[in-house]
């Protein structure tokens, strides 16, 4: 089928769905036939995840020996990064050696170490799975961590960027001591241990250099202790390779995905409604640290089983059809509405984040 012998005004929001769903899935297999080597996903999947954490690993040896420059291996780093997120994000679809317990959890944690931003991906799997199940609805915990449904502000600029303080403020906003120390005791769960120390090195790296820059302007340097001192080397270092690469990834990743999935007023199950696609050339470098997410994430919703390399190889067959069948592209309204899909009640509402999940 070409995407074009079908009437959308004839269909309903499930036909088209499936109209979209079958375009896609027969490109799928057209570029397999095409390129066999396309059908070796378990060992695509491997070797993707051995570029990205060699790549890593090398920029971070080159910048510490001092044949990098710093702002380089950075943006290197949040780039390959954002290949680790896509590998988990079809391995909690169970993509790659689904019968294979061994190298399926060996690649889950080594794409967490290569993201020790995010929160436990054995736990994330749960959360990702209700998001297609309620994706769009207050009870997609997931997008609603990362500031989906909320108004645009201060608050929702540092949440988004953040995932402690995401939490955080959603703690603050909480009416109940015991609302709050739920949200507390989750976020500690979630996050432990990597994106407690990920975070908690990114405050130290921030308050030092913010009281040293302060104390200079005040014409008083601060005399730091030599164990302090000793810290700091590794925590400059750090900032440079692994954290300062994933705060880039992370806010990156948050902003596109936020804003291309809708919030409040979306049919449930209707998954025409739950996405857009975000592709206007000016969020490029957005989209250059989380792999064209809001280019080709919508193609996820629709076809969830293809990798994230065939999506890629897919959006231009995909894309057609999508628009074709009504899904939207570049509504940039979505920033003022508070990601809703239309005005009025539902829109003017303000997010109840306090009874958001974390």
């Amino acid at each position: 089928m070409d995407g074009t012998s079908a009437s959308p005004q004839q269909m309903n929001a499930q036909q088209r769905s499936a109209h979209i769903r079958e375009v896609v899935l027969a490109e799928g297999v057209r570029l397999r036939r095409q390129h066999p080597w396309l059908l070796h996903q378990d060992a695509l999947g491997a070797g993707i995840l051995a570029f990205a954490l060699l790549g890593m690993m090398g920029s971070a040896a080159l910048y510490i020996t001092g044949h990098m420059a710093w702002w380089a291996c950075l943006l290197l780093n949040a780039f390959l990064a954002s290949l680790t997120h896509e590998l988990e994000h079809d391995l909690i679809h169970s993509m790659y050696f689904r019968k294979q317990r061994v190298p399926h959890n060996l690649m889950m944690g080594l794409v967490w170490l290569a993201r020790p931003s995010t929160i436990n991906p054995w736990i994330r799997r749960h959360l990702h799975l209700n998001h297609h199940k309620v994706s769009g609805t207050e009870t997609d915990m997931e997008e609603r961590a990362i500031t989906n449904g909320e108004p645009w502000g201060l608050a929702r600029l540092l949440m988004v960027g953040d995932n402690v303080m995401s939490a955080f403020i959603r703690m603050l906003r909480a009416k109940t001591w015991d609302h709050k120390l739920k949200i507390l005791k989750r976020s500690l769960l979630v996050y432990a241990p990597l994106a407690l120390l990920h975070w908690g090195a990114w405050y130290i790296f921030l308050g030092f250099h913010a009281a040293n820059g302060i104390a200079g302007l005040l014409g008083t340097p601060i005399e730091w202790s030599t164990g302090t001192l000793q810290m700091m080397q590794v925590i400059d270092i750090a900032a440079v390779v692994i954290i300062g690469p994933n705060v880039l990834r992370t806010f990156c990743l948050h902003f596109v995905s936020s804003n291309m999935h809708y919030y409040g007023d979306v049919e449930l199950g209707n998954v025409i409604q739950q996405t857009q696609v975000l592709n206007p050339w000016w969020m490029w470098p957005l989209q250059a640290f989380c792999f064209n997410f809001g280019s080709t994430h919508g193609i996820h919703h629709f076809v969830v089983k293809e990798p994230f390399y065939i999506r890629q190889m897919t959006a231009k067959v995909a894309h057609k059809v999508m628009a074709q069948m009504g899904v939207r592209f570049n509504d940039f309204g979505t920033f003022a509405r508070a990601n809703r899909l239309e005005r009025g009640e539902q829109a003017q509402a303000q997010s109840q984040s306090q009874t958001a999940p974390v």
